[in-house]
């Protein structure tokens, strides 16, 4: 068949076949709208037509050909044209069914926001007994629920998700003790063993915070110091812009309890204090509060300290005798700042050897930092980036708003951190206890004192505690302080994943065009070359 009648032909099967293969799809798929009904058939009547047309017009040679010898061979090609699509297509198929039996799940965006974090995945792999998860969501609602419990049972068989329409099953409720009031538009029972916890904001935070809270056992203190202008974290104080009040629920969160603690009142640290906060202090303490702070670090406390630039107190020079020395500096960083603000750093790099720091590869923001030189027993853990330095002519920088690299400052990059076993006087130890008997009253191995510094308190505040890596930091410097080295991690991520909206109408124009109305010109674009190079080609 050539000229006009092959070229009506190759389009009459162009036609057809889009127009079946949207309405296979269009069924099978359950995505048919009314709106490609029209499209689909008017691709089948055209289609059917110009194959119609074709043979009309090329009839007289069809029945020359049919009776020849060429029909035969033209017979057996088609035949094996025909089998071996159809076998593509069986196969396709299968493939098609074991893909809604068996999944393979890839995350291909920039911050894996689709993939749990490595805290999530650390204690998922730490559980020794089975979660039990009721998810109470309406059908309509389930599908963001889905999205974040999916991926706990995917990365996990020890955690069991059972959904659950709280309309077509009322009777939950009343098992679970759950009111009408609390469900909104979703809710997930989370149990392990005889506890549970209820969540109702579904993030990975809060699903595995109460992971968290629900597999470990007995609970840590943390007591924030007060009393010398230290961050609040407590009231209408704690909720301000410098407050600590998203700090210390951050501790929470992982299970511990914070409180507050005013020394020059209680003259000593409480005994089941497990860490002792001292955030920002702007006044100075009293020499019976640094004395009870050094008698506490003595029997094996753990100490974080955190002093913003200009502040010089006796509490700066007890962290100098304990092997932490502050500068009486502030931190210039004119490339690796927030928007250019050069006393605004970034921290650059980190000791990777550390267990703070080890899995922190995401920048810290210091709003201003000192920087901070370790001593023995220490280790420097968080530095600024290459091009900052120390700048120790403050009264130029406060008075003129001028800093320049001078031979007096400390180039970078320049250490804000350090961690490590304080050294104390030998006179403060505590009275040596007679060793007692093996059993239940056998005394604990002493531990080793701990103290973690930092030339800034800001990076912990309100305003700041979520921004890049800020959150990680303070809570694993928590952690290691209490010893509690298999929770540091980090942590699932603030943000949330950009999404371009579109309108109802919007979709349907982008799903017709990609699906149907650009493969189908390709298509005939295709039929139109072919057919003018088979013209062009003497025969």
């Amino acid at each position: 068949m050539t000229g006009l009648p092959s070229l009506l032909l190759a389009l009459g099967l162009v036609g057809f076949a889009f127009g079946l293969l949207s309405l296979v799809l269009g069924l099978f798929s359950g995505t048919l709208l009314s709106s490609d009904i029209g499209w689909i058939a008017t691709n089948l009547v055209l289609g059917v037509a110009l194959l119609l047309t074709a043979l009309v017009l090329n009839w007289s040679t069809l029945r020359q050909r049919m009776s020849s010898g060429e029909a035969r061979r033209a017979g057996r090609y088609g035949s094996s044209a025909m089998v071996g699509t159809l076998v593509a297509i069986a196969i396709l198929g299968m493939l098609g069914f074991l893909s809604t039996r068996y999944s393979k799940k890839f995350d291909w965006t920039e911050s894996g926001i689709h993939t749990l974090s490595d805290q999530s995945q650390k204690v998922l792999s730490g559980l020794d007994q089975d979660v039990q998860v009721l998810a109470l969501v309406a059908k309509v609602d389930a599908e963001p629920v889905h999205a974040v419990l999916d991926k706990y049972a995917d990365a996990s068989s020890r955690f069991k998700v059972e959904y659950a329409d709280p309309n077509v099953r009322p009777g939950l409720l009343e098992k679970y003790g759950i009111q009408p009031t609390e469900l909104g538009h979703a809710l997930v029972r989370i149990a392990i063993g005889g506890e549970s916890v209820k969540v109702t904001e579904l993030t990975e935070e809060k699903i595995t915070n109460a992971i968290v809270k629900l597999s470990r056992t007995g609970q840590k203190n943390v007591y924030f110091l007060e009393g010398h202008g230290e961050r609040p974290i407590d009231g209408e104080p704690g909720a301000g812009r410098d407050g600590y009040a998203r700090a210390a629920e951050a501790l929470r969160d992982e299970n511990y309890n914070t409180k507050t603690l005013l020394l020059a009142s209680t003259g000593e640290v409480p005994a089941d204090a497990n860490v002792v906060i001292v955030a920002g202090p702007r006044r100075p303490m009293l020499p019976e509060e640094t004395k009870a702070l050094e008698a506490y670090l003595a029997r094996g406390g753990a100490l974080l300290a955190m002093v913003d630039p200009r502040v010089h107190t006796e509490f700066v020079q007890k962290l100098a005798g304990w092997g932490v020395e502050l500068g009486d500096d502030v931190v210039i960083d004119r490339t690796l700042a927030l928007f250019g603000r050069a006393m605004s750093p970034f921290a650059g790099s980190y000791d990777s050897n550390h267990e703070i720091t080890r899995g922190i590869h995401d920048p810290t923001l210091f709003q201003e930092v000192r920087s901070v030189k370790a001593g023995p027993g220490f280790t420097p853990i968080v530095f600024t980036g290459d091009e900052s330095w120390a700048e120790r002519n403050l009264a130029m920088l406060d008075n003129e708003g001028k800093a320049a690299l001078d031979d007096g400052d400390l180039k970078g990059p320049v250490p804000v951190g350090a961690a490590g076993r304080p050294n104390l006087p030998a006179d403060v130890a505590p009275p040596a206890e007679p060793a007692k008997a093996d059993g239940a009253n056998a005394t604990p191995p002493k531990k080793d004192p701990r103290l973690v510094v930092y030339g800034d308190a800001d990076f912990a505040d309100n305003e700041f505690i979520d921004a890049y890596s800020d959150r990680n930091l303070f809570v694993n410097s928590v952690n290691w302080l209490i010893g509690d080295v298999e929770a540091i991690s980090i942590r699932p991520a603030q943000s949330r994943a950009s999404r371009f909206q579109l309108t109802a109408e919007q979709f349907r124009s982008i799903r017709s065009l990609s699906l149907f109305v650009l493969p189908e010109l390709i298509a005939v674009l295709g039929v139109f070359t072919w057919w003018s190079r088979r013209r062009a080609t003497p025969r």
